[in-house]
Parts: C-alpha cells; structure tokens; sequence
C-alpha cells in the first residue's frame, strides 16, 4: 500500500521589487509572472515579508496582496488593457478583478511582518499556469524592505 505524502520544493524568490513602496491606496508593485507549467505544483505557499518605516501609520495600516493570473500562458489577467506580469509599477482599479486580497495589518512603524498564504486555495483549488502577485502598501508610510518567496506543493507516493 502506498501513502500520499506532501514534499515541498525548495523555496524561490518572487521577483517584486516593493521594498521601498510609497503609500497609495491603489498605486502598488506586480510581481514578474511564476511559471507553473514545468513543475506543475499543485500549490504554491507565498511568503510577503516587509519592514515599515518610520513614523506614525495612517490610513488603513495594511498592505494588500492581489493574485493574478493566466490559464493560457499568453493573457493575464487585466484592467483597461493593462496586464501585470512583470517586476514594474502597476495601478489597480478600485474595486479590482484581481483575486484576494491578502490583508497585511501593520499596526506599527519600524517592524517587520511576515504573511504566508496559499495559492491554490485563492484560485479555488486549482494552481494556475502562471500567477503573481500586486502588492499595495496603504500604511500611510514608505515600506522601509520587503521581499517575497514561494514553494511548491507536489504530492508523492511512498
């Protein structure tokens, strides 16, 4: 009798350069697109770290954390013609098509805090061919460093 067990992949870097994010709340950092259609990761745990800078926090205190998507491998995702899908500053509509968000409370300045979410369960169980993230910070401050990580979820028969 063989047994299903869980293995994860060893941790990769998400391409998001939103460690020095200045405060909107609709103005945030797309992620360059994760391809999935190599490994085929049934999911995919994400990790969001960021330090938030000095002074007092503002408006809604969080950073937000939007999904998006492409079942072809060619179209992602979109908002009046503009598509995510690179490391580049990007302006979601409010409200957005984009799946989520992953909230990020950031009660204080100067801290760093860590958000792990899975990806698979924001796409309704099935990972997407290709997927990336938006990051928006609403703090009412410049992030002080961020950075993003992902691994991959298999299954294996032992």
């Amino acid at each position: 009798m063989t047994t299903d067990n869980i293995k994860f992949a060893t941790s990769a870097s998400i391409t998001c350069t939103y460690g020095s994010l200045t405060s909107s709340a609709t103005v945030g950092r797309s992620s360059a697109a994760i391809d999935n259609t190599t490994n085929l990761y049934v999911d995919a745990l994400v990790t969001v770290t960021l330090t938030t800078g000095a002074g007092t926090q503002a408006n809604d205190k969080a950073v937000y954390v939007y999904l998006y998507a492409s079942e072809d491998g060619t179209n992602y995702d979109q908002e009046e013609g503009n598509s995510p899908a690179s490391d580049a500053t990007y302006t979601i509509n409010s409200p957005t098509i984009y799946k989520g968000p992953v909230v990020i409370p950031v009660a204080t300045a100067s801290k760093a805090y860590n958000k792990v979410f899975s990806v698979g369960s924001i796409f309704g169980g099935v990972m997407p061919r290709k997927w990336g993230i938006i990051v928006v910070n609403f703090t009412g401050q410049t992030l002080a460093a961020g950075a993003a990580t992902y691994t991959g979820v298999t299954y294996t028969n032992a």
